[in-house]
């Protein structure tokens, strides 16, 4: 075992699960590399010191560069507002230190690309954190497609909704102003990013992008809401299926609505993250008076199941995603080879979302070959 040091910026909703993932994914895992919580990095001197006694950092900084500059720190993870991303992953790089991002890669097409040809001219070991992929559920699923049980894919549909604006009178914040914190900048890369991990690339789109309550009440009266509240894509797979997206920040009781149906000619299957220890699965071969949708809940047979827990059925949960997620990282970093999603792939669902906007702006198909 050999220790390494983890610098996190940002030590709120996502750094907290950073920080206890780094803890636990030693024990829980086994891994080569021990992580060691060095500094921790917050808007000010007294909220980084908050996170470091909370989470047992070693030290804290309200300097980024301080964090990144650090010999101690071996490897970063940005958990910081997406418009930080590219600054401290290209400082990072140009030490030759591995960094962990979380969605999106940037907050623009033109970042992602600029941060994979700081991560690739590095050759430091980069991954972006799309934790909602890695359940054993879904793990499940991309290896039904794979080994074919389900015949050839004709139809997918995700979509990933949640309602923590459903309400018009929900006051206006930082997340109601700029595109990159809309509906499209914040949820839509988990789906995005589902439907290329399952489905492979997708070849053309259009897409309608809308803001449902323009105006949100504000210290000084009614404000203006600049980004978007839900979108839905139709796209064409290179594969040949069709699919469509759906993704909604106002959609009235949904919590975690990061789903999908995926239709083959032999089978299908249904996922839903409010229920994410079952994949619901259809076989065609089952005999007549049987068939219908299984409930399969996952246990030790799945993928990155058993090293929580034993008994099938018991299920993991959030944390342990970003767990998995760890352990990807560290991986990665002990052999010096890539695990997915890398920059690259982040860069991926960049385009998508960039199309996505532009297929609306022109009320038109678009091919992703243009992006």
């Amino acid at each position: 075992m050999r220790p390494i040091g983890i610098g996190i910026v940002g030590g709120g909703y996502m750094g907290k699960a950073h920080a206890v993932a780094m803890l636990s994914v030693g024990a829980v895992f086994g891994t080569a590399l021990r992580p060691r919580l060095e500094m921790v990095c917050a808007t000010s001197d007294t909220t980084a010191e908050g996170y470091r006694q909370a989470y047992g950092f070693a030290r804290a900084t309200a300097d980024w560069r301080v964090l990144v500059d650090d010999p101690a720190v071996g490897a970063v993870v940005i958990a910081a507002p997406q418009q930080m991303h590219r600054a401290i992953a290209e400082a990072a790089f140009a030490r030759g230190k591995p960094v962990l991002c979380e969605k999106p890669l940037g907050a623009s097409l033109a970042d992602s690309r600029a941060m994979v040809a700081a991560a690739e001219a590095s050759g430091a070991v980069n991954m972006v954190g799309f934790n909602y992929i890695r359940t054993p559920a879904s793990q499940f699923a991309r290896a039904l497609i794979a080994s074919g049980e389900l015949g050839q894919i004709t139809w997918f549909r995700g979509e990933h909704s949640e309602d923590f604006l459903a309400d018009p009178q929900a006051p206006a914040t930082w997340r109601t102003a700029g595109q990159a914190n809309g509906a499209m900048g914040d949820l839509a890369p988990h789906i995005i990013n589902a439907a290329l991990a399952l489905m492979g690339p997708i070849t053309r789109l259009i897409a309608e992008v809308e803001t449902v309550h323009p105006l949100r009440p504000g210290e000084r009266g009614p404000q203006a809401v600049t980004n978007d509240d839900q979108a839905q894509i139709m796209c064409r797979f290179a594969q040949g299926a069709m699919g469509h997206l759906a993704i909604s920040r106002v959609a009235t009781g949904r919590k975690m609505g990061y789903a999908y149906e995926i239709t083959g000619t032999r089978g299908a299957i249904r996922f839903d993250q409010e229920d994410q220890n079952a994949l619901w699965l259809y076989r065609s071969d089952d005999a007549p008076g049987q068939r219908g949708f299984r409930k399969v809940l996952t246990g030790p047979e799945h993928p990155d199941y058993l090293p929580f827990c034993q008994g099938p059925g018991h299920g993991t949960g959030y944390q342990d995603q970003i767990i998995i997620e760890a352990r990807d990282f560290l991986q990665a970093i002990e052999t010096g080879r890539a695990v997915w999603p890398t920059f690259r792939d982040g860069m991926e669902v960049n385009r998508v979302i960039a199309a996505a906007h532009a297929a609306h702006k022109a009320r038109a198909w678009v091919d992703m070959a243009d992006f």
